[in-house]
């Protein structure tokens, strides 16, 4: 491993966004994602208030998700829904474009709605990452994406919800990666599952993942580099997830 264990953990977004998660199930993935030191843990919009409790001072931050996983609401909806997210203590907010806008070649609402939003956290020093879900997409869709959102001064631009019919693949983080501009960042959500992986993607440029295997990945990192075993409180007791 040719990286410290923080090069590689604060890659990680760690995912707690299955809708069967349990209020436990999400406690339990907050206090594992900052006792592995992630960059953030991405919660659904519910327990957006209780994660940035959790995370108080851990150095991990507490972001969710907008307009998720469809990206079909309203632009009022997602303003809406980026407000209170901002209010519940987010700071990272994950949204999920128009994908039928895009679809039709109506760009003109599609960065309208990426404007509102990026506005919008940039005023309350949040920081967005816009999701195109590219398995919908062609390389022409995913290219003026691209081009939109550093107009626009998106923080990240992201591959994937993980709930399209595939995540992250390295031809579109090829793509991606070519026609952003700086500062904007690439996003790989869906598909990273392992220290290989992670690894790879960030040689390529990628500067974040969306993972919900964050231990899996981590683990091998701190035996490679002989660190101690990660451990933290569950409800019950103390130990691995």
């Amino acid at each position: 491993m040719n990286c410290s264990y923080h090069d590689a953990s604060k890659m990680i977004d760690h995912a707690l966004l299955m809708p069967t998660l349990t209020s436990e199930e999400l406690e339990t993935g907050c206090r594992m994602a900052a006792a592995y030191e992630v960059a953030s843990v991405c919660i659904m919009p519910y327990y957006v208030d209780r994660c940035a409790e959790l995370l108080q001072d851990s150095g991990v931050l507490p972001s969710t998700v907008i307009g998720f996983p469809h990206g079909g609401q309203t632009t009022s909806t997602k303003v809406a829904e980026s407000e209170r997210a901002i209010a519940d203590g987010a700071i990272e907010l994950d949204m999920v474009i128009n994908i039928s806008a895009a679809l039709s070649g109506r760009w003109q609402y599609v960065a309208d709605e990426i404007k509102a939003i990026v506005s919008l956290a940039h005023d309350h020093q949040r920081q967005v990452k816009v999701i195109f879900e590219n398995c919908y997409l062609t390389d022409g869709q995913k290219q003026r994406l691209c081009e939109i959102c550093c107009e626009l001064g998106a923080d990240w631009i992201k591959t994937s919800t993980g709930f399209g019919t595939t995540g992250a693949t390295m031809p579109d983080l090829e793509l991606m990666l070519s026609h952003r501009k700086l500062p904007t960042q690439v996003k790989a959500a869906g598909g990273v599952r392992d220290l290989e992986t992670l690894l790879k993607v960030r040689e390529m440029g990628v500067s974040r993942v969306g993972a919900s295997a964050t231990a899996a990945i981590l683990d091998p990192a701190r035996q490679q580099l002989k660190l101690e075993p990660v451990k933290y409180q569950t409800n019950t007791s103390e130990t691995g997830y």
